[in-house]
């Protein structure tokens, strides 16, 4: 397995990969192309694949707020999943987030989502239950 930056020419790769995986996408709004182009030009080392060979196997975004690290989009082809790959890309993101001066690390998991909850807990992370996420969108499309 290969850990790399991601680029623009990954982009229908990673679109796979998150519909194999069953993550939401938005191709009119956050997950179209030139939207995934602008935040990988801003920052381009947040967007980390795995591969074997030249197919790609898990893929996480990196973002921060200024004040803590977040672990976004992260998703293992369900072939390859219980081999290591989502710690692998959760260790490259923290550690790019590191080099940005980030010493507290997130990631928002469904309650549904039992394996990424179990996944993040292996990887020292601690849920925190007082915490109730809201948001506010434009659109369902975004």
């Amino acid at each position: 397995m290969k850990i790399r930056t991601l680029t623009i020419s990954d982009y229908d790769q990673i679109v796979a990969l998150w519909h194999k995986a069953g993550l939401p996408f938005k191709p009119r709004g956050r997950d179209r192309k030139g939207a995934i182009q602008a935040q990988m030009t801003i920052n381009p080392d947040f967007f980390i694949g795995a591969f074997e060979d030249d197919w790609l196997v898990g893929v996480v975004m990196a973002s921060t707020d200024g004040r803590r690290g977040w672990i976004n989009r992260l998703a293992v082809d369900s072939d390859c999943r219980r081999r290591g790959v989502a710690k692998e890309l959760i260790n490259e993101a923290e550690k790019i987030l590191r080099k940005r001066g980030m010493r507290i690390f997130c990631a928002l998991i469904e309650d549904t989502n039992a394996g990424s909850m179990r996944l993040f807990k292996n990887c020292g992370y601690k849920a925190h239950g007082d915490i109730v996420y809201f948001s506010k969108r434009d659109s369902d499309k975004v």
